[in-house]
């Protein structure tokens, strides 16, 4: 304390009136992290403890600026040079800052003499002091460099978080009442991205009544928001409105578009509902964020009523608003309602754009509907829009999924003919599209010209080839991509993961594929429900009902819901394994968590009662689908003839028979085997016969089952000429008759 008050003593000197020149005598001093007392006539300005700064009146006049603590920091490395201040490292020499004050009515004269200083004897307090007088000159880009350069070479230091304190004390010294300099300073920090310290500076503000523009603040609000400090933007706009800086409708949009992006739509609903309150009606910007919000998560009765509202509002929707619409019911595949507002905007006077068209085709082309995304595509041509990479991706996928691959090459060599560069989707669709095909050598081809021209492949890339290798049997090759893919440090995704486990359950080899759930799980991927489906298939078919099971309880104990797939797999296996009461009940289960069963579904169940005798609950199902508008096929038909049959319920198997032929099935050589096996166990040999012979006109070859139904039963009669007659004509087909 003694040495800082020896340094204060000795600069008395310096604490110079500056009209007229006078000095005053220092009364006391007090410890620094309080206020600096001076003698009654005088008023003392205090700073935060740590960086205090008297300004000194008295009488009208000016004293000099009196720093203590910050300035004594061996971090400002400027002032260390001076010899008359070296021992203590106070501040800067004090005639730059003295001038500068002196030049205050004649800024471009004090702007030169700052330049000349040169930077080793211009610091913060002459910064700080030449910021105010350039912007009241309204040197505004001026003014900012001085900011700027105040930040930069301030912010490794105490001093950065002090700055506010200084620019006031600045102020008073320049008797500058304007607040321009500190909405200037809070949107440099702003600007260069110290957003946390424009946040303090704010706050900081405050304490001395002065608050920045509020075009500023709405700058730090958007920029909070991209960067993910949402909590600080929410506290920020709150407190806007505490200190009286109404927010406006920019100020709303920022927040509420921003909480649309993230998700947080109660928020932004919240703030919708708070705007007419505080005098804000919403615009379109406001309307279209949330009509997206809304829209990218599916709740498209509320994205309905927000362009209703919008609309009686006097707010007239813009393409943007269209675009949206169309694009939320499109990815909910609400195609009716989508192309009903590409009509609408048209009878508006507004005209689709390339985006408007893109969508709509991406849309129809996933449903499979690639007809009515060519016309569109056509449409949008006549009409003089370009397509880009994004639409033509989009007709190029749907033709590939669809089988229209000639049509795909057609649409590829126009995209080339245009001039616009084929990306890496449009290769993975082609890719894609060749291998579904089975037509991995042009799929393997496509893949070298994409390395050729430079495109590098992704995992979706390598995920199509992996499919296309094991449609192939060509589990080699599967083994050598994944290899590479190491060497280029692509990494499996779930996608992947769930092809690879794929076409090994195909493959029969299911304890790898188990190995590789083990291995994603270790990397964090938690098997979906594709996979899950496809590893419950594969291990009914192998035989494993109880892992099968097993499986199925554990991907529902993770959350996952089963589709139709994942039941229908479940139904057919325990089915298959004579678990019909097990099989029933998740029928019924199935259709109490809302999901209808299909064709497989009924089958799987109506085969599997029918095969353990209970051909009457068969047949009520049977009449279910019939309600249902479900047209049975081959399989159903045949499984009720041949329940009824083993019952001896002729009549409602030939019943059965005309109902299958009427819907315009015939029967195959399953249906005629069990009438024939039928017959000849009945002993109606003659009827056996007369089925047999319809075989043959309809051009049925009988296999070695039908024969040995008849041979069976000539063995029982012992009628040797027929039997010898009959082993014959199975010769002819080629089987070796038993004897």
């Amino acid at each position: 304390m003694l040495s800082l008050r020896r340094t204060i003593c000795s600069y008395s000197s310096h604490f110079a009136l500056f009209n007229p020149v006078k000095t005053y005598k220092l009364y006391s001093i007090r410890p620094i992290t309080k206020f600096l007392t001076f003698g009654s006539s005088f008023e003392g300005i205090s700073l935060r403890p740590r960086f205090q700064m008297g300004i000194i009146y008295s009488k009208g006049y000016l004293l000099y600026p009196l720093s203590l603590s910050s300035y004594c920091s061996s971090s400002e490395k400027e002032c260390a040079d001076s010899t008359s201040t070296s021992s203590c490292g106070v501040l800067e020499p004090l005639d730059i800052t003295q001038e500068l004050l002196g030049l205050v009515h004649d800024p471009p004269a004090a702007y030169r003499h700052f330049i000349r200083a040169g930077r080793h004897q211009v610091c913060v307090r002459s910064r700080s002091v030449m910021a105010h007088i350039a912007f009241r000159a309204k040197m505004y880009p001026q003014a900012r460099r001085i900011l700027e350069d105040l930040i930069y070479t301030t912010k490794s230091s105490p001093i950065f978080e002090n700055l506010v304190d200084i620019l006031h004390g600045a102020a008073i010294a320049c008797r500058n009442p304007e607040k321009g300099v500190f909405d200037a300073y809070f949107g440099v920090l702003t600007d260069l991205g110290f957003l946390d310290e424009a946040v303090e500076a704010f706050y900081r503000m405050r304490d001395f009544s002065i608050f920045p523009k509020l075009r500023s603040c709405n700058n730090l609000l958007d920029r909070l928001n991209k960067s993910g400090q949402k909590e600080v933007s929410l506290k920020l706009f709150e407190d806007l409105i505490v200190l009286g800086l109404w927010p406006s409708v920019y100020t709303f949009n920022i927040m509420i578009g921003f909480l649309c992006k993230d998700g947080d739509l109660d928020r932004a609903m919240g703030f919708f509902e708070r705007m007419n309150g505080l005098g804000c009606a919403p615009d379109l910007v406001t309307y279209n964020s949330l009509i997206d919000g809304y829209g990218k998560v599916g709740s498209l009765d509320q994205v309905e009523k927000l362009y209703c509202k919008m609309r009686e509002g006097g707010c007239n929707p813009d393409i943007i608003t269209y675009n949206t619409l169309i694009d939320s019911f499109c990815k909910f595949s609400n195609l009716p309602k989508a192309f009903g507002y590409l009509r609408e905007l048209n009878r508006h006077g507004l005209k689709a754009n390339v985006v408007t068209y893109s969508t709509l085709i991406n849309a129809f082309s996933k449903e499979g509907m690639v007809r009515e995304a060519i016309n569109l595509f056509m449409k949008m041509t006549i009409q003089g829009l370009r397509p880009n990479e994004y639409t033509f991706s989009c007709m190029i996928d749907g033709c590939c999924r669809t089988n229209r691959f000639e049509y795909a090459l057609k649409l590829l060599e126009e995209m080339l003919r245009q001039g616009v560069q084929l990306n890496i989707v449009t290769y993975t669709c082609l890719i894609d599209g060749l291998c579904k095909r089975g037509e991995i050598g042009e799929a393997e081809e496509v893949f070298k010209s994409m390395e050729k021209a430079g495109v590098s492949a992704n995992q979706l890339t390598y995920t199509s080839l992996i499919y296309g290798y094991f449609l192939s049997k060509n589990g080699q090759k599967v083994n050598a991509l994944l290899s590479e893919m190491k060497s280029k440090g692509i990494e499996p995704d779930l996608s992947m993961y769930g092809t690879l486990i794929w076409g090994l359950c195909n493959e029969g080899k299911i304890s790898e594929a188990m190995l590789l759930v083990s291995e994603m799980e270790g990397l964090g991927l938690r098997p979906n429900l594709v996979i899950y489906s496809n590893l419950i298939d594969a291990h009914f078919k192998a035989g494993m009902a109880t892992q099968a099971v097993s499986l199925f309880y554990e991907m529902t104990n993770s959350d996952i819901v089963p589709n139709l797939v994942t039941y229908c797999s479940l139904l057919d296996g325990l089915c298959k394994e004579g678990l019909i009461t097990e099989a029933k009940n998740h029928f019924d289960k199935m259709k109490r968590l809302g999901l209808s069963p299909n064709l497989l579904a009924y089958t799987a169940l109506i085969d599997g009662l029918c095969k353990n005798g209970s051909v009457d609950d068969a047949q009520d199902m049977f009449d279910e689908m019939l309600v249902k508008r479900l047209k049975p096929d081959k399989v159903v038909y045949t499984s009720l003839i041949d329940g009824y049959l083993k019952h001896g319920r002729i009549d409602e198997a030939m019943l059965t028979r005309e109902l299958m032929v009427e819907s315009g099935l015939e029967l195959d050589l399953h249906c005629y085997t069990c009438f024939i096996w039928w017959y000849c166990k009945s002993g109606k040999m003659q009827e056996a016969k007369e089925m047999l012979e319809e075989m043959r006109i309809k051009g049925i070859a009988p296999d070695e089952a039908v024969y040995n139904c008849f041979i069976s039963n000539q063995l029982k009669l012992e009628d040797i000429d027929q039997l010898l007659e009959l082993k014959s004509d199975v010769k002819k087909m080629g089987h070796d008759p038993s004897s």
